[in-house]
């Protein structure tokens, strides 16, 4: 179901950029393109802490 999803969501970057009405929404689109990768890192980062203090205390 998520691939689904997906791939109906599937947004083509270029084409944005291209439609965009000035310079500053590539920034915009820029940001909202690496935010989840960013929330990926930090939820990785975040578990990866929690089991070394957790092991550590064992």
């Amino acid at each position: 179901m998520n691939l689904l999803i997906f791939i109906l969501q599937e947004v083509s970057i270029e084409e944005k950029l291209k439609n965009a009405p000035d310079d500053s929404y590539s920034i915009g689109v820029f940001i909202g393109s690496m935010i989840p990768f960013v929330v990926l890192v930090i939820l990785a980062y975040v578990i990866y802490r929690y089991n070394k203090k957790r092991t550590k205390d064992e």
